[in-house]
């Protein structure tokens, strides 16, 4: 029955989870969209821990409330809401914890601040370097840009999708996308000069 699971569409599969609770259609939606909802993630917090966490937090929200998944909408529509929401409230939450720390006057201690932008002479071609930076100069746009531009140009997300998942207009996602991107070539045109 393992064979024919996973030849089943992932609405296919969620409808079997919903209506037989079971487990072997869970285990291969979690295994279908791990992956891809970390790339996500972790392309809009740049955290790889708190990324874990997001997924993780997705996919009890998925376990737990899969009755409210309806046929209606493609199931990664949905899963990527749900991943997109925890990922802007995580954001959220982080800037409190920034604004916080930095204003907090009780602390003997100045808040220590990593430079992680120094780069080696020898490892400046290194693409795993060039990948860090551009990760970090994606973290520099605005969320409601970086969260659309990710879906299209990283997740491969249709305009129509990235529309249901953000509950945004089509031409308002198209604007966003437009904006994102200029604000990501301007922080990256260092990288490309010479």
């Amino acid at each position: 029955m393992n064979k024919l699971l996973t030849e089943l569409s992932d609405e296919d599969l969620i409808k079997e989870y919903q209506d037989n609770n079971t487990p072997e259609a869970y285990n291969i939606l979690v295994k279908r969209y791990k992956d891809p909802l970390m790339n996500f993630v972790y392309r809009f917090v740049g955290d790889r821990d708190v990324c874990t966490d997001v997924v993780q937090d997705t996919m009890i929200k998925f376990y737990l409330n899969k009755d409210s998944y309806r046929s209606f909408a493609k199931f990664s529509t949905w899963i990527y809401t749900i991943a997109g929401n925890l990922a802007k409230n995580e954001l959220k939450r982080r800037r409190r914890r920034i604004i916080f720390s930095i204003d907090n006057s009780d602390d003997e201690r100045s808040p220590q601040i990593e430079d992680k932008m120094f780069l080696a002479p020898d490892k400046a071609a290194d693409g795993e370097m060039r990948n860090e930076i551009i990760q970090k100069a994606l973290l520099k746009v605005k969320p409601v840009y970086r969260e659309v531009v990710i879906l299209r140009d990283i997740q491969d997300l249709s305009y129509e999708e990235i529309s249901e998942i953000t509950g945004l207009a089509i031409g308002t996602v198209k604007s966003r996308i437009n904006r994102g991107r200029a604000q990501l070539q301007k922080l990256l045109k260092h990288i490309y000069r010479e």
